[in-house]
């Protein structure tokens, strides 16, 4: 077929699909939230805010509510890939802005894949006698190629693991309390008393336990796949982080109260504690689905990293080449690659913590960023459209000043 001018073939872009629908994007969301941080990062919480590390998860989960709000309006006005660039190109006009705050969505998206596979690979590694470097590339490898298979098929994988991990917190809730029932009269001792020394602990400890909850704002990224972004997305962003947040502190109350303290704040599978007297059959069991869980945080960061990648190459911020759909997966095949190549590089140089506290920073630094952005548009630009979910100005005021408060927090000692 010839052009409107004669000159020469048409070519037909080939585009994502619109397959998400909102209990998908709720998975979806649940699947990378819950199993980025949970699964791994309660031990290393507990090491700094000791019994508590729930309070901890609650300030956390206080600092992404604000920019949880902020996203929701957001992404009804940009509902496309790389939305965290687009925000930021709409509020500040800046490309090389726009170009830096993408990258450093990437970023986080790598290094929390690279984080979660080490997880992943201190649980497989309690059943399987091999080096975790090793289980570490085999995780990545695997995942890299059912993020590249397609969207519907890999979130769908996601969807189904996310019950599993979900599942899998509740039987640690019941088995923790069912194993030892006195632990409900000590509820109360998990507040602390108002001296600067807990608090401090406290405070360093959330910017770990932040790191628990990076994933909501993943949903953002897919939204050029996402069926009637403008009512599916708010929804997605605000139930995710409402079931992450009460589960979490119902999971990290009963296993500071069951786990003595130093086998926990030493431990890379801190989950798994909580079964050591269970017996072979109910910690074997755990440990499947903490695999499951912590696999599936790897699968929706290194999907998440390569719609940014690939969104970014769209909006002419990057090579073009790395905006090429595949016409069989209807996937970022070249985008996805480079991911995948570069979560193996982190994974294999740095230790879980680091890259924990490195991914909550980049995070951090990312909602300053794009609250700011929606405070600018708020104060400059026309009334949104109709459909467009629409926050008061102090939601993102609110969501600027605790994230700055809290990427200050992991500066100062300890």
């Amino acid at each position: 077929m010839l052009d409107a001018e004669g000159s020469g073939p048409v070519t037909h872009e080939v585009s994502l699909k619109r397959k998400l629908t909102l209990p998908l994007l709720i998975l979806y969301g649940l699947g990378v939230t819950i199993g980025a941080g949970i699964y791994v990062l309660v031990g290393t919480t507990a090491a700094r805010a000791g019994v508590y590390a729930p309070v901890s998860f609650l300030i956390a989960a206080t600092v992404v509510a604000f920019t949880g709000f902020a996203y929701a309006e957001l992404s009804t006005r940009h509902p496309v890939s790389a939305g965290e660039a687009a925000y930021v190109r709409a509020g500040f006009n800046s490309n090389s802005l726009t170009l830096i705050v993408g990258l450093l969505v990437a970023a986080s998206g790598i290094v929390s894949s690279a984080a979660v596979s080490i997880g992943a690979a201190a649980y497989i590694g309690e059943i399987v006698p091999l080096s975790q470097t090793f289980l570490s590339i085999a995780i990545i490898l695997i995942v890299g190629v059912i993020a590249a298979w397609g969207i519907l098929e890999s979130v769908f994988i996601a969807a189904v693991f996310t019950i599993v991990e979900i599942a899998g917190l509740g039987f640690v809730i019941y088995f923790g309390i069912s194993s030892d029932p006195a632990i409900i009269s000590k509820v109360g001792t998990l507040f602390p008393p108002l001296e600067g020394v807990v608090w401090g602990g406290i405070i360093s400890a959330s910017l770990l336990a932040f790191f628990a909850f990076v994933g909501f704002e993943d949903i953002a990224n897919v939204a050029e796949e996402v069926v009637e972004p403008h009512r599916t997305l708010p929804r997605g962003i605000i139930l995710t982080l409402v079931v992450a947040t009460v589960l979490y502190f119902l999971v990290v109350s009963v296993v500071v109260l069951v786990v003595p303290m130093a086998e926990l704040s030493s431990s890379a599978a801190p989950l798994a504690l909580v079964f050591e007297k269970a017996g072979s059959t109910a910690s074997g069991i755990f440990r499947l689905i903490a695999i499951i869980a912590t696999t599936n945080g790897v699968l929706i960061q290194i999907i998440m990293a390569s719609r940014v990648i690939y969104g970014l190459s769209k909006q002419k911020s990057l090579p073009s080449f790395l905006s090429i759909v595949n016409p069989v997966t209807r996937t970022p095949l070249t985008a996805t690659a480079i991911i995948v190549a570069l979560v193996l590089l982190f994974a294999t140089l740095l230790p879980i913590d680091q890259l924990a506290e490195a991914t909550s920073s980049i995070v951090l630094l990312v909602f300053s960023l794009v609250n700011l952005a929606l405070i600018r548009l708020k104060m400059t630009a026309p009334q949104p459209t109709e459909g467009v979910f629409v926050v008061p100005l102090w939601v993102p005021v609110m969501g600027l000043l605790t994230s700055i408060a809290l990427l200050i927090s992991g500066l100062l000692p300890i």
